[in-house]
């Protein structure tokens, strides 16, 4: 989940020439953003608030900057001692980085920039399943397996069939068979810079059947690719992608503010059903997307609107992608992913919501705060 202006060049170009116009009118306002938060300002991402009324929910850490690191998307996996490792991929470094998901310290470092296994070319989205961890990485061109604790390699994906890949979500269609989504943004264009046209966009996320054996062994089956060709439903500008397997619903971000930035609703077979959130829900890019369940199951979708100087994190219900509020911290800005850990640990016994920090650090919300802020259903923390 990425900012524009934090990408690969193409992207870069994009960002400043779509948006040109507003440039000068945010020069002020751009020198307050930095006083206030202590960050590099972005020219890219509007100010201000896409919503009626925003909450304050205070941060529960933000763990120290790694700078130059480009901290984009992230995953949690519980310990075998009772912990939970936040993970998170570093495109500029071309690396994972891992944190304490009860205090924010800094763990360890993975990989480094290479083709072979166990490295990394501009890893963006991740994705734990049990002990294996998904890494998309787009300059690669593939999506990389691994098992945890120890991060050793499994196995590969994708490389024949992906062109710019940047997202990924999975669940286990069947015992032992996980179906695997990854969303991938190719460009046209001298610069990378031009939307494909309508025909195709049917390319715009490819799906994979995976199966690990009991030695550990992966075999990879390219499901194919989809996405609308038709102006209202078409995914122009993608990357977060989440999922909803017990409605069999997929939740996709488009990014492309020069149409519509917003929340697109697809069916697992790859018809977009003609929802999505409401069109005013981002001011922004729409960047990180989590499904909140609760037991009862019902439940909500959590996104990130990348405004500036405080991102915002809307929530819509699960089921009808209506809106239910929205807040912001007191210092998280510029957010890219997000990872959402309902189950207890022991720092945060309702649970957490972690996000990305300008690029550079990773954040916590108590989802306790969260309800209460809301006023959300107090059964989704006991």
């Amino acid at each position: 989940m990425t900012g524009r202006c934090a990408r690969h060049h193409r992207e870069y170009t994009f960002a400043m020439t779509s948006n040109r116009p507003r440039l000068a009118a945010l020069c002020i306002l751009l020198l307050a953003a930095v006083a206030c938060t202590g960050t590099t300002p972005r020219p890219d991402l509007p100010t201000g608030s896409a919503t009626a009324a925003t909450v304050a929910v205070a941060e529960a850490f933000v763990s120290d900057p790694h700078a130059n690191e480009e901290l984009d998307s992230l995953a949690t996996w519980p310990t075998e001692d009772g912990g939970l490792w936040v993970i998170a991929t570093a495109k500029a470094t071309h690396r994972l980085k891992v944190f304490d998901g009860d205090t924010g310290a800094f763990l360890r470092d993975v990989g480094g920039r290479g083709r072979e296994p166990g490295r990394f070319n501009r890893p963006n989205g991740i994705a734990v399943h049990g002990d294996l961890l998904f890494v998309v990485e787009r300059d690669n061109r593939r999506v990389q397996v691994m098992s945890l604790p120890g991060f050793e390699p499994v196995g590969e994906f994708g490389h024949a069939e992906l062109r710019s890949p940047y997202g990924l979500w999975l669940h286990e269609s069947a015992p032992g068979e996980l179906e695997v989504f990854v969303t991938d943004s190719f460009m046209l264009g001298e610069r990378f810079d031009v939307v494909p046209p309508l025909d195709q966009l049917d390319e715009r996320v490819r799906r994979y059947r995976v199966t690990v054996d009991g030695a550990g062994g992966l075999l990879a089956r390219d499901a194919g690719s989809f996405g609308s060709k038709k102006p209202d439903t078409a995914l122009r500008m993608v990357e977060s992608i989440a999922g909803d397997a017990a409605a069999g619903r997929l939740l996709i971000a488009d990014e492309d503010r020069r149409h519509r930035s917003t929340l697109y609703e697809y069916r697992f077979d790859g018809r977009a059903t003609g929802r999505r959130v409401p069109d005013t829900s981002f001011g922004a890019e729409a960047e990180g997307i989590a499904l909140w369940s609760c037991p009862s199951g019902g439940g909500y979708w959590v996104a990130v609107d990348q405004l500036m100087p405080l991102a915002e994190f809307h929530l819509f219900r699960r089921d009808a992608l209506t809106p239910v509020g929205s807040f912001r911290g007191g210092t998280v800005s510029y957010t890219d992913g997000i990872a959402l850990h309902a189950a207890p640990t022991r720092a945060f016994p309702g649970g957490a919501l972690y996000a990305v920090h300008a690029d550079r650090a990773v954040a916590a919300f108590d989802l306790r705060d969260v309800v209460d802020a809301l006023r959300l259903d107090q059964g989704c923390v006991d």
